[in-house]
Order: C-alpha cells, then structure tokens, then sequence
C-alpha cells in the first residue's frame, strides 16, 4: 500500500495478506500496538501475580484519559460501555420520564436509535414520534416541525449507516436547546474518521461503539452525557467497584452502603477493567489521536474523492453524497445501473479479496487511514471488469 499524496504514511497495521478491507463500517482493523497490548493483557491473566492491582485499577483510568482527550472533555465525564447501545439504554433507563413525553426518531435510521426508546413507548407510556425525511436524514425544518410541547428528547446518528449521509449536527442542535429538547447523538459511523469537540458542540449526549472507525476491539464503547442534562438522572445502578474499592475488602469491618457523587462512573459498563478488550482500545484510541483525527479526516476524504470521481458512471450510480463537504461521510454506496447484478459483483469482488458490504441491495465501501490510492484504484479496476 502507498500513502495519499500530501498525507502521512499508514503505519502499525498489517499488510492484511494481500486482501483489501473496506468495511470499516463493519469492523475497523486492530492496530499492530493495539494488538500487542492485548497480549499483555493476556500474559497477566495467564500469569495472575502479573495482574497487578495497579494494573487492575489502571485500565479504565487510562482509557478515560484517552477518550477524554479524543473528543476533548474531561476525562472524568467518559462512561465506559461495551457498545453504542449501552449508552443509548442508559438514557432511556435513568432519564425521569412522565407519561406522554415524547421522544423523536427517525424513520429508517440504524436500529439501536429506535429500539430502546419502543421499549419506553410499551412500558412508560411515552410517545416515539417517527420523522420521516423527505432525503436520507432529518433536516433542521424537519425537526422543528414536529417538535411539541411535550418533546423532550430527539436521538439520531451523524453517519447514517445505509445511505452515508451526516445531518447537520450544529442545526439540529441549535433547534434542540432552543426547545429545550435533549440531544442525543450516535457517532458510531463518524468518530475516528472525523473529529469532533464536544466540549462546543450543541450535543447533550453522544454515544459510540469502539470497533469501527476508533479501531478497537469487538465489544467496546464509550458515552458522554453532559453533567448538567447527567445530573437530571435517577440513580440505576450500584456497582460496587464504584461504591467501593478492591482495598476497602481488606478492612476488619466494612461497611457496605450506597454512595452518591460518584459523576459519570456511577453509569459505567460492569466490569471496567475489562482488560482483554480496554487495554488494546486504549492503544488504538492513542494511536488516533497521535496522528490527529483532522489528518485522517483528510486522507480517508481523499480515498473518497478517489473513488467516487474514477467510478464509471455508465456502469454505476453512486447515491452517498458525492461532492466534499460536511455533508459527505466515508460511506460510499453504489449500485450497478442493473441491480440484479450487485450480489454477483459483491461476491466477484470478495473473491478478488476485496472486501466491501451489501447493504440494502447495494454495495458500500468505507475506507480508512490503512487504505491507500492502490486499494481504491484495485477495487475500482476489478468494479470495470466485473460486467
């Protein structure tokens, strides 16, 4: 593989043996450092006299710390998860809801927008209020005109995961604080490949996996919720590695109860030193913010630009947004101008290992910072043989 012209080199992945991965919507690759991290965490748990409780208690100090610095908050603001809807069903379960409040969706978006909140609808009596988009994602006129008095939160995704869309997040947040309507943001498709300061950002609570474009291992995520929309939430759990710590068991007589002010950890995934899977997410969320995601934003744009200008398109429709911009993801979705020929051309492709999706009856690809011009110009070769 070779580097974009005017970017930085690819290095600390594998060379993938001679296969083409653009399914980063699916699965980011491990890091070679993130890789080697988890074999450490490996090596204490086969030797347990190596796993330290300096090492125990590390593990999600230093993970906060380097999500923190990713999406610029403070490090004691991150909740640990193991996916992106832990966080969303955190909201749902600790938010103090009353019958008849509404929450607003939109129509087609990825399920685990949609489902927590159906489950509130069946045993709260709140209201889920489907927008349908006249595009592919909720514009702000959209969003304002169906906010009611009794709205009181709207969620949605910033890359909308089967069309490659990003809405406007500063609008729709914008709309939000006006009403006085939480914001909640899943940035599942879109954090790793672009950055994001959420620190300034109109979000009130932002979610994501930790296997796509942060690189990390399977089973991992993180949210943030900002304290003051936090605060309005019931307690709903008690975990007691953050009531208590591993060193409170020594004492002659310990005294079990609830703590309060316990901040973001309170709402932590169970098991927070999740070593096997923390550990090499750690490295790999470092790895990123090393080479600076404005820098990644840049070359996986420019592996876009690449494949949606040297596409043929007599042979092909492309339906992502095509032009640079906000609104353009690094989700690209294509079909065959006959679309009964896309299964073939997906299988044909993967048999070229070349790996893209099938989604929807179309084909997407999704590259990231160890793609290279070579892999585009590849796929985009075998694309012109295929029919």
């Amino acid at each position: 593989m070779t580097s974009v012209a005017g970017s930085f080199p690819l290095p600390g992945f594998g060379d993938f043996a001679g296969h083409i991965w653009l399914n980063t919507a699916h699965q980011g690759a491990l890091p070679l450092a993130a890789a080697e991290a988890a074999r450490d965490a490996i090596a204490w748990k086969t030797m347990p006299f190596e796993l330290t409780q300096m090492r125990f208690d590390g593990v999600p100090i230093r993970l906060r710390t380097a999500l923190g610095q990713l999406v610029n908050v403070p490090a004691e603001e991150i909740i640990l998860a193991n996916s992106a809807s832990y966080g969303l069903h955190l909201i749902a379960s600790a938010y103090p809801w009353s019958e008849g409040d509404e929450v607003l969706v939109m129509h087609g978006d990825f399920p685990s927008d949609i489902l927590p909140w159906l489950r509130l609808e069946q045993l709260h009596g709140i209201k889920v209020v489907r927008i349908h988009p006249r595009g592919r994602v909720v514009e702000p006129d959209e969003l304002r005109a169906v906010v009611t008095p009794r709205t009181r939160l709207f969620c949605t995704t910033w890359v909308h995961s089967f069309s490659g869309f990003a809405v406007d997040f500063d609008a729709l947040g914008a709309i939000c604080r006006e009403h006085g309507i939480l914001f909640v943001l899943n940035g599942s498709q879109a954090l790793g490949a672009r950055p994001l300061d959420l620190s300034v950002a109109p979000i009130d609570a932002f979610i994501s996996v930790g296997f796509k474009w942060l690189c990390g291992p399977y089973g991992t995520g993180f949210a943030w919720i900002r304290p003051e929309f936090r605060q309005r939430f019931r307690p709903i759990k008690a975990y007691w590695l953050a009531m208590q710590t591993a060193e409170d068991l020594g004492n002659e007589v310990m005294e079990v109860q609830l703590r309060e002010g316990l901040g973001a950890r309170a709402y932590d995934v169970f098991g927070t030193a999740n070593f096997f899977n923390f550990v090499p997410f750690e490295t790999a969320v470092e790895q990123l913010t090393a080479f600076g995601l404005e820098r990644i934003h840049d070359h996986d744009q420019a592996l876009v630009t690449r494949f949606v200008e040297g596409i043929d398109r007599k042979l092909y429709t492309v339906t992502s947004p095509t032009d640079p911009g906000p609104r353009r993801s690094t989700l690209v979705f294509f079909s065959h101008k006959d679309k009964d020929k896309n299964r073939a051309i997906f299988e044909a492709l993967a048999r070229a290992r070349i790996h893209v999706a099938f989604r929807g009856g179309s084909m997407r690809v999704a590259p990231h910072l160890y793609n290279a011009l070579d892999d585009i110009d590849r796929t985009l070769n075998a694309l012109h043989h295929f029919v």
